[in-house]
């Protein structure tokens, strides 16, 4: 019914990933696997919205705080996901990051600790120093069978702590793809509460998980909490802008739109961005499953070429999003001298692990979220380049 297999021309459009991969890769011809958009053409619903508006000549400023807005969002946990979100909890921000920023410097003061899992999105660091912020770290645990568990004594120790104010969680989680179980939301949570500390959860990947996603409004125990997300990841609409909050307690709610408004000058929303959600979340859906189906299938083709060449990989489907996080450490190779080769042999652009902390080094980040013959073209770089530094280290 749709077509992802067909490749789109990105050239040319001003496009982060293809126009510009070379402000980080130091070349501007590599074939790129890196930010998180998709090559894939716009669900027809969007494009059908976004033509019908562009059609009127007149874009002069616009609004967000209504019901076509705030009822799609709503209307989409329900019949998605199962959760009854308020429409008047409902804020618009520009995007996740700018919510999150601004409800980190509502709820903490310069200096104050925010509880991260890592490894972890690069932004979510760059925010905390440039709000003058502490990043404290919870570090991921990679289990036998290639998944990743939070330590949990480790993160009761760091939420305990006195200047721990706030814990941002990534609910699934980049760059792992771990999806939350509710018994380890409902067991966060429940010490989030004890130690007072605060809860944004990061849900902007929510659409493409390949298990249960829970709302962290399921699992809630007080209203110190705000769920942040868009469907730019999972509709491909970044550029659209817009993102959206649900904030449980009122008075932060009005804090952050005295931020957003008064304080920012953004109480007007690019309204191709709220029409893209509005179209999105109403009439995405059939979209939305024929691509997480394609994604997987993509997930599952680099599994299978990753463990054919290297058995002692052991890669393994993420349970969400469209990113294969590649531990390499069983292969002891130099990833500086691995990056050199993808990039002046192979001619690909593939996201260096330890981008996103300390912790990722040693691994790879390969985006999916593009036609099955770039995935096998970018796998095939990968293994390539692998077996051509172990055999120079023979």
């Amino acid at each position: 019914m749709f077509d992802f297999s067909t490749p789109v021309n990105r050239y040319g459009t001003y496009c982060t990933q293809w126009d510009y991969v070379a402000d980080r890769f130091g070349c501007d011809d590599l074939l790129p696997f890196t930010i998180s958009d998709m090559d894939f053409a716009v669900a027809p619903c969007i494009q059908q919205a976004l033509s019908t508006r562009l059609d009127h000549p007149v874009f002069g400023y616009s609004r967000w705080n209504h019901a076509d807005f705030k009822d799609a969002i709503s209307g989409w946990f329900l019949r998605r996901y199962h959760s009854n979100i308020d429409p008047n909890s409902i804020v618009y921000g520009p995007s996740v990051i700018y919510i999150i920023s601004q409800l980190v410097q509502l709820w903490t003061e310069v200096g104050d600790g925010v509880l991260v899992h890592t490894p972890a999105y690069d932004a979510f660091a760059n925010m905390l120093s440039a709000n003058q912020r502490q990043l404290l770290t919870s570090p991921l645990l990679k289990t036998k069978t290639g998944s990743y568990e939070i330590d949990w004594p480790q993160f009761e120790a760091q939420a305990a702590r006195s200047e721990c104010k706030v814990l941002l969680l990534c609910s699934p989680q980049n760059p792992t793809g771990r999806v939350w179980t509710h018994d380890e939301l409902a067991r966060m949570a429940q010490i989030c509460h004890q130690y007072s500390v605060k809860v944004i959860s990061d849900d902007i990947h929510m659409d493409i998980a390949f298990s249960d996603y829970i709302p962290w409004s399921q699992v809630a125990v007080d209203q110190q909490w705000a769920l942040v997300s868009s469907a730019s990841k999972s509709f491909n609409i970044p550029a659209l802008t817009g993102a959206y909050a649900v904030i449980a307690n009122q008075s932060t709610q009005q804090g952050y739109l005295t931020q957003l408004k008064a304080a920012h000058g953004l109480s007007s929303p690019s309204i191709l961005g709220v029409i893209g959600h509005i179209a999105a979340y109403n009439d995405g859906e059939a979209w939305l499953m024929s691509l997480k189906d394609y994604l997987y299938g993509n997930l599952e083709y680099v599994a299978k070429q990753l463990n054919q060449a290297f058995p002692e990989l052991n890669y393994q489907v993420p349970q969400g999003t469209y990113l294969a996080w590649i531990d390499l450490n069983p292969l002891q190779i130099d990833m500086d001298a691995l990056q050199q080769l993808l990039i002046n042999d192979h001619r690909v652009a593939i996201m260096r692990g330890d981008t996103y902390g300390v912790e990722g080094a040693g691994y790879v980040r390969l985006n999916v979220g593009c036609p099955r013959s770039k995935v096998e073209i970018g796998i095939a770089a990968l293994i390539a380049a692998l077996h051509q530094l172990i055999d120079s280290n023979k």
